[in-house]
């Protein structure tokens, strides 16, 4: 039986949303979709980029993958599921900025720093986790056990903001973005959402550090 849960929120939309939308939904429908962001976030459903951003049908195109990856530009006979959605985003939505919205208490990230055990045989996730090696060695990220709460906490956060740098420098080995941010035609943007506190952090390009934009969140 489809979910109560979906039901009761699909009835909810109808009368709320898409009825004080209509004739949104219906010129989306009719002329297609022109957004001018693409957002690369991660599967996490405490974290979804609508809502942060309080966008509305239409807005923003957005792709979401464990730990909010982007793999490295690889024209092969392999399946890439992320890198179809930024090649349609960029080469036939043309959009004009790219945000990889990375998050606090990632369980992805979290999983790769524990080691964790693989949940079935195949263990998906530990092979698409196995990108940010690299990026953890760097850091001197591993876990290494006996560490405080405070220093778990501090390196996790560190590994967590490193793999948006990271995603950041492998959407520049794809050609036609590398090509339209060189010309000033795009703009690619880091961003760090705190699932418990609500604030959002963005890349300051010139210094790669990642600011808060209000010191604040509501009560």
């Amino acid at each position: 039986m489809f979910p109560k849960r979906l039901s009761q929120g699909y009835q909810a939309f109808l009368a709320g949303r898409f009825a004080n939308e209509r004739s949104r939904y219906r010129a989306l429908g009719e002329l297609g979709q022109q957004p001018d962001i693409l957002i690369i976030g991660c599967c996490d459903s405490r974290v979804s980029p609508e809502i942060i951003f309080d966008a509305g049908p239409g807005e923003m195109f957005v792709v979401r993958n464990v730990a909010n990856l982007v793999p490295p530009y690889q024209p092969d006979s392999a399946y890439h599921g992320t890198s179809a959605a930024i090649e349609f985003a960029v080469n036939g939505l043309q959009v004009r900025h790219i945000v990889v919205l990375g998050h606090a208490s990632c369980g992805g990230i979290r999983s790769f720093y524990d080691g964790a055990e693989p949940l079935s045989p195949g263990d998906f996730i530990g092979k698409w986790m196995s990108q940010i090696a690299p990026v953890a060695e760097s850091l001197d990220a591993a876990g290494s056990g006996g560490e405080g709460s405070g220093e778990r906490a501090t390196r996790l956060k560190r590994l967590e903001l490193a793999v948006v740098e990271h995603s950041l420098a492998n959407l520049m080995t794809f050609p036609y973005i590398r090509r339209r941010v060189e010309a000033g035609e795009m703009a690619l943007h880091g961003a760090y959402f705190g699932v418990a506190t609500g604030l959002l952090f963005v890349r300051d390009p010139a210094t790669g550090r990642f600011e808060a934009v209000t010191e604040d969140a509501p009560a």
